[in-house]
Parts: structure tokens; sequence; C-alpha cells
């Protein structure tokens, strides 16, 4: 309905903004009506209108900056732009490119959602069925912490791959995927005010209050407990830690046996202090 809508805006509206922007326009600074063949046309988050424009421009889109710019500050309300990878033609007037940008039927990007506690064996198993990479691509990408900026002490990705709702552009590789997930952990650091010296151990202990708490609001509860713990110099006693270093990333309950294995690096009933790394990826 949106969609048709939108196309019925065009038909009726092209003609009467294509005068307008005429009329305020240096001549031939607009091409006119839907143009031809194809361009995949990339919006950032946070790109501004006359971000939007430039590239819009330097793609071969529209004709001009000024075009499409001109014609974004004749509206009411200002549009909104959404993040994303969008099919767009060469030659296109700057109303019709609008249409487009604004159109849900022109995105072409594969949206993927990581849910909060995810382990990394499952948020790159989810990103691989949504973005068609190759899973294996992804395995040997998160071999090497080192090259997306994890600490010295990362073996693995675990932890650093913030969980959320991330927008793929078509043809993405296995590095610049998980790199705009690390990245965007780094951010969420950031903003907490952590230190990147203390980015390892606040990672490990949200991990292990992501998989304990079962509500946001416990939360506060549950590290408090951990943090009393460790300033006492007492053992975690997480069952969570324990059931991860047993490969079990979908539960917490433990039995005696395991809870009693020596041979678990993860089992925090007998290693004292933080486990040897993350057990999930935190939000």
């Amino acid at each position: 309905v949106l969609g048709g809508l939108a196309a019925g805006a065009y038909v009726f509206f092209q003609p009467q903004a294509e005068r307008v922007l005429a009329a305020i326009l240096p001549k031939d600074d607009d091409y006119k009506g839907n143009g031809a063949g194809q361009v995949m046309f990339t919006i950032k988050s946070g790109d501004t209108g006359d971000t939007i424009a430039t590239n819009l421009h330097k793609a071969g889109v529209t004709k001009s900056h000024d075009a499409f710019y001109m014609l974004l500050l004749r509206q009411k309300p200002e549009p909104e732009f959404q993040p994303g990878v969008f099919k767009l033609a060469k030659q296109m007037s700057a109303l019709a490119a609008l249409i487009a940008l604004q159109d849900p039927a022109s995105r072409v990007a594969s949206s993927v959602t990581i849910p909060e506690g995810t382990a990394e064996a499952d948020a790159l198993k989810t990103v691989s069925e949504r973005t068609g990479i190759p899973l294996a691509q992804l395995q040997q990408a998160a071999t090497a912490p080192a090259d997306f900026g994890l600490p010295a002490e990362a073996k693995t990705l675990e932890g650093f791959l913030f969980p959320a709702t991330y927008t793929f552009a078509p043809g993405v590789s296995a590095h610049d995927a998980i790199k705009m997930m690390v990245d965007r952990m780094f951010q969420s650091l950031d903003a907490a005010k952590v230190a990147p010296a203390d980015r390892w151990k606040t990672i490990v202990l949200a991990s292990i209050v992501q998989r304990e708490a079962g509500l946001k609001d416990d939360y506060p509860k549950v590290a408090r407990v951990f943090l009393n713990r460790l300033a006492q110099g007492w053992d975690l006693q997480s069952d969570a830690t324990v059931a991860y270093g047993n490969g079990n990333t979908h539960r917490v309950e433990t039995t005696d046996a395991e809870r009693a294995d020596a041979g678990n690096p993860y089992n925090t009933y007998v290693h004292s202090g933080l486990p040897v790394g993350p057990i999930s990826n935190p939000g």
C-alpha cells in the first residue's frame, strides 16, 4: 500500500516539484524521470542530507548536489533516512531519488539481529545465515582477534560482538562484517567511560552477568554479588561459566560433577578470580 502511495505521489507531484526546482536551480542541473540502469547506493548511520546529496551526485544518480539538497530543504516535515543499501538508477531526477530512498522496497541489504547474551559461535552462524557469507570465512576471520583491535588477552572474539541489529551491504566481507560488530562494542565501552586498559575485565564480568541475570533490573544486583566475591577473594561460583566451559551456551544449569571438574578452565567453583575469558556477548 505504501509503495503504491509513494508511486502515486511521484506521478502527481513530479511535474510540480520539477517546475519548482527548475526555477531555483541553474539550467539543466537536474535529470528528469526515473533514470536507467542500476546503482547500489549506501546510506551510513549518521549521514546528513548534505552528505547524501553529495554521494548521490558522485554515484551518478543525480545530476548535481544541489538538485537533491535543495529539494530536501523544501520538504515539510524533513525526510528521515534509514541506513542501508538501496537499489537506485543512473540519472534519476532528484524527486525520483528521494522517493526511492524512502521506499522500503528499494532496500537490498541484509538485516541481522544478535540478541544479548549470544555466544560467538551462534552469532557468527546467524550472520552467515542472513547475509550469505560462508560460515567458514567468518570462522577463519575470527581466528585473528588482534586484527580487530581486541585486547591482548583475547584468544577469540567472544564478548566483543556487540548484540544489536545490523544492516550489511550486499557482498560485505567476513572481516568487515565482524569489524562492524566489534567497533560497535568499542563504541559502547567508550560511551560507558571504560578505559581501554579495563576493557578485558569489564567484558569478562559483563558476559557473566548477562548470562546469570534473567532481567535487566537484576543486572546491578548480580554484578554487585560477583564484585563482592572478587573483593573478598572468594570464588565466583557461577554456573554459567561452568556450563560455557563444557560447550553449553544455551543453559546455565550444571551438575555436581561439572562443578567439581578442575579440568574446566571456566569453572569458577574451583578456579579463583574471573574466568579465562568472556562467556557471551553482553549488551
